[in-house]
């Protein structure tokens, strides 16, 4: 699939690490170093700018490492950016650990994740089908 892409950062283009990848690393487009602290959430810009087809979506969504290494995810994880949207692509990051945490140009902050989806027209209706679950919700199948 083709997408078009602005790319106004010093970085390449958001690509696949691996050959079976589904999400693509966002790096911080940013000048000096920003400093999170601990709880601190703040908006990190990419420098990317895209243009998504109708009926897909890019779905921004922490980074593994990130999480289990230093604490930091994002707050609305994940993020969604619709196809139409044209501003630039920006990452609102959190620090959920209790140290600081240093972002400098350049480093993988996030990855994408292009999805399509469905557009919903909702039927309005008296009583919903019957499952085995039913109204089970949190929790509802015990401790593990």
């Amino acid at each position: 699939m083709n997408i078009k892409i602005i790319n106004k950062s010093a970085h390449p283009l958001p690509q696949y690490e691996t050959a079976h990848a589904a999400g693509m690393d966002l790096r911080a487009s940013i000048e000096g170093e920003i400093i999170l602290k601990p709880l601190q959430r703040q908006l990190i810009p990419t420098g990317l700018f895209i243009e998504l087809p109708v009926g897909y979506e890019a779905q921004i969504r922490p980074r593994s490492g990130l999480a289990y290494k230093h604490g930091v995810s994002i707050v609305n994880a994940p993020g969604t950016i619709d196809a139409d949207y044209r501003g630039e692509l920006k990452v609102l990051l959190v620090n959920l650990s209790d140290t600081d945490f240093k972002i400098v140009n350049g480093d993988r902050i996030a990855q994408m994740v292009v999805a399509k989806h469905e557009t919903v027209v909702w039927q309005s209706v008296d009583v919903l089908g019957e499952t085995a679950r039913g109204e089970g919700g949190y929790g509802h199948t015990g401790k593990s």
